[in-house]
């Protein structure tokens, strides 16, 4: 039966990467990347071989450290864990649970990650060349990390399912998760910055993490080289037991996941309240404006985007302090209003088959693009406006304000023309409506980011009349040319969203069923 279902890992894979030809060919320069980053990986092992046993030890401590805490965190913070077998559609048949998690693990291990870990580990073995014993230890406490990675990027996968169901945690989760990542700049100036000051600690870190189920694992070979004995057969018992324990906790929430269906909870709503239908006006864009907002309001997909607002002030003014200059902090409404812009690029991917309802009531293209972006604009405009004010009255620089609002009207005004006209066009892997938000589609990650850059690219060239302008205000100190920017701002902003309503409009009334035929497939390959 384990055969069967890793047979079958390879069958949904090959037939998902078939459907599409981006997530083929993301996936082979995924691979490409990883090996690549092996390739290093191994020549800096065998290099290590001639280091010295102590510092061979702490710099395999401290990356094998980083490598099982970065299969446990980074597939979530990035673009979710695949599971080509998704024990939820697994959850039908009778499997015994012990061939279910033996089957499961030996896909992780055969994945492109898990297969680049492994060889990666494997090489640890030419570090450890010069004691025999030494190398038989790096092979067999290498399995066990490896193992330990697998089983600890499920088992976090497989306690998420359950809580992933209740929006709250969701909310809670996208906060949690995007915050750190969007904060990466400062967090590594500091860490880079405590490093350089304190490069002597890295040992001692090292001998703490020996000792953790972080490191124990990969620790051993090098208590073997010394002769400890001790230490290292103590050691690797705790690699045993952080290993069992990640299979119990594993089992049990998996147990959970297959016999618990997900819940749903369901808002009373008094007779004839319609919400924000009720609010905006009776036509076509208008329900399509509230029905956004809804979506706004209540899925947290959509929610994640706005967690940028609050932390591009604090990111912007990190780097002015670091500077030593306000131009920085005083860019925060431009560049909100450059990021809330694009956040609808791919928006029609978040409707998935819904989106059939568009096609059946004979929705009209500039309608569907009108109330995407209204709905998105009642959300932008006033953050925006605050992003702007509000930096330029705490820095004093009052000047300025003229040339900011005209880079924000560029930014936000632009930005809705590209995405009325990419959103009629890309469809990109989401998380479907109240899908577990860890759960990605092979290649995924990459497909994403392309089209995502490539919108970026056209939004840029699209604010360069108006950035120009505002720099050669700053470099003359000129106020004519400060409300030349506003001027030029407003105006091309208002024509490049009138020119992508148009076009993505026209562009939505002739690929409307190629759209659902895509979001179909893609449901079908989730």
């Amino acid at each position: 039966m384990v055969a069967t279902l890793i047979a079958l890992r390879f069958l949904v894979l090959r037939n998902s990467l078939r459907r599409s030809t981006w997530q083929l060919v993301a996936t082979i320069i995924g691979a490409l990347y990883g090996l690549a980053i092996l390739g290093l990986a191994v020549v800096g092992l065998i290099f290590l071989g001639f280091a010295p046993v102590d510092l061979a030890s702490t710099i395999l401590i401290l990356a094998g450290s980083a490598l099982i805490l970065g299969w446990i965190l980074v597939p979530l913070v990035a673009f979710g864990i695949e599971q080509t077998l998704d024990p939820a559609r697994l959850m039908v048949f009778p499997l015994p649970m012990n061939k279910l998690l033996v089957a499961l693990t030996l896909a992780g291990v055969l994945g492109v990650p898990g297969i680049i870990t492994s060889i990666a580990t494997l090489a640890t073995v030419a570090t450890w060349l010069r004691s025999p014993a030494a190398a038989v230890a790096a092979v067999i406490s290498g399995a066990v990390a490896v193992l330990i990675c697998v089983v600890g990027s499920r088992t976090v996968a497989a306690l998420s399912t359950s809580l992933s169901s209740k929006r709250r945690f969701r909310e809670l989760s996208g906060i949690l998760i995007f915050i750190p990542i969007i904060l990466l700049g400062p967090l590594i100036a500091g860490l880079s910055q405590g490093i350089a000051t304190s490069a002597d600690a890295l040992p001692g870190l090292a001998r703490g993490l020996s000792w953790s189920p972080l490191g124990a694992a990969w620790s051993v070979p090098a208590d073997v080289a010394i002769g400890d004995w001790g230490p290292a057969a103590a050691k690797f018992a705790i690699a045993l037991a952080t290993l069992a324990l990640l299979v119990v906790v594993w089992r049990w929430s998996l147990g959970v996941a297959l016999v618990t269906p997900p819940s749903s909870s369901a808002k009373r709503v008094a007779k004839g309240k319609t919400g924000l239908f009720g609010v905006l006006p009776a036509t076509p864009a208008g329900a399509i404006a509230a029905r956004s907002l809804t979506y706004w309001r209540r899925d947290p997909r959509y929610a994640r985007q706005l967690i940028i607002v609050p932390l591009v002030p604090v990111l912007l003014w990190f780097y002015s302090n670091n500077i030593g200059s306000p131009v920085l902090f005083n860019l925060t409404g431009p560049l909100i209003a450059f990021f809330l812009a694009l956040g609808i690029y791919a928006d029609i991917s978040y409707d998935g088959t819904a989106f059939a309802a568009h096609i059946a009531d004979g929705v009209r293209g500039i309608d569907d693009r009108l109330g995407r972006v209204w709905a998105l604009a009642i959300i932008a405009v006033p953050l925006v406006v605050l992003g702007t004010v509000v930096p330029v009255a705490l820095t004093s620089s009052w000047s300025v304000l003229p040339l900011l609002f005209g880079l924000a009207a560029a930014a936000l005004l632009g930005g809705f023309g590209v995405v009325s006209i990419s959103s009629a066009r890309i469809i990109i892997p989401v998380p479907q409506a109240g899908d577990n938000p860890f759960k990605s589609a092979p290649g995924a990650g990459f497909t994403t980011a392309l089209s995502g850059f490539a919108t970026w690219g056209v939004s840029l060239l699209l604010v360069l009349p108006a950035t120009v302008l505002a720099v050669l205000s700053l470099v003359f100190d000129s106020a004519l040319l400060g409300w030349l920017t506003l001027v030029v701002g407003v105006v091309l902003g208002t024509v490049f969203l009138v020119l992508g309503l148009r076009i993505g409009g026209a562009q939505l009334d002739r690929a409307a069923p190629d759209l659902l035929v895509r979001l179909k497939s893609q449901r079908s390959a989730a």
